[in-house]
């Protein structure tokens, strides 16, 4: 509708725009379809945790018959279905000695990592992880790596550390500051390593989405973020996002939603993590399209 000024009427119109890359990714899309597809035909199941960090898509998958176990002694039954962050060798040893049968839905680019500390530490090497410690992907690197080997997002103290390190990265962490903890570990005293071996296993998804929502964030006034409050690569969306200077908003459903977000803007940028199914995506729109119009009126 119209706002009157004087004798001038001025229409404001509030443009929404999705991110080019955003939602699911493969590795989450296939973790699901794994996991629904063993409980179409052998019946109801568990998952090793939650299959993926979002509220919405473990609800979904309760409705199918796929429950949460925490651990494998809450397993009932004689399946256990991995989850996309994968799980460490004592993990799967410990199932095998329960005699059950796993349904594997880890992240082909989680297992790349995991293969990658498996062989670094068979090599004598002491693998340094960049990455939240406490995040199911990271212990299930590490369990790969074996006993030689740490997790962190701050430098660890150079001069502690072996003369052999090999350093990769938490799939889902943001490019440049896995650039810039490698850059600081060299700077501090590259002659003391006899060898110092990188490799950057940040997912292409990630990459892509990270990208995407820079280029949306640089021509919006407001970003809305959608994902699970314990989403790590959403959280990082968010954080990318309001470096910016841009106003940022990380929401996980449309109810979240307040008007006076956008009051005044006229172009409303929205991305979503790698485990936000379309659904969810699709409400957060329309809700802003009649936030939007209720604005107006």
């Amino acid at each position: 509708m119209p706002i009157i000024i004087g004798e001038v009427a001025k229409e404001t119109m509030v443009k929404i725009k999705k991110a080019s890359d955003m939602g699911f990714c493969f590795g989450v899309r296939r973790a699901i379809e794994l996991v629904e597809k063993a409980a179409n035909e052998r019946g109801p199941l568990q998952t090793l945790g939650a299959l993926v960090h979002n509220r919405q898509v473990v609800e979904r998958l309760a409705e199918k018959g796929i429950s949460v176990a925490s651990s494998l002694d809450e397993v009932t039954g004689g399946i256990i279905a991995f989850a996309s962050h994968g799980v460490s060798p004592d993990v799967i040893e410990h199932a095998q000695v329960r005699g059950l049968e796993v349904v594997d839905a880890t992240c082909p680019f989680v297992r790349k990592a995991q293969v990658v500390a498996q062989r670094l530490g068979k090599a004598g090497f002491w693998v340094l992880v960049f990455g939240d410690a406490t995040h199911s992907e990271v212990k299930s690197v590490l369990g790969w790596a074996g006993e030689r080997s740490s997790a962190s997002l701050d430098v660890p103290q150079v001069d502690a550390l072996p003369r052999r390190i090999g350093i990769l990265c938490q799939t889902t962490q943001v490019q440049e500051r896995f650039a810039e903890f490698v850059a600081e570990i060299i700077s501090h005293k590259l002659a003391r390593f006899s060898e110092l071996r990188i490799f950057n296993t940040i997912c292409n998804a990630t990459r892509k989405h990270q990208a995407a929502a820079l280029k949306l964030a640089a021509k919006s006034d407001i970003m809305i973020v959608v994902g699970g409050w314990n989403s790590a690569n959403t959280i990082r969306l968010a954080n990318i996002c309001a470096d910016t200077g841009v106003d940022t908003h990380h929401i996980e459903t449309a109810v979240e939603i307040v008007p006076s977000w956008l009051r005044g803007r006229s172009r409303v940028g929205v991305t979503a993590g790698a485990s936000t199914p379309d659904e969810v995506i699709d409400e957060v729109i329309q809700a802003l399209e009649r936030t939007a119009k209720g604005n107006r009126q």
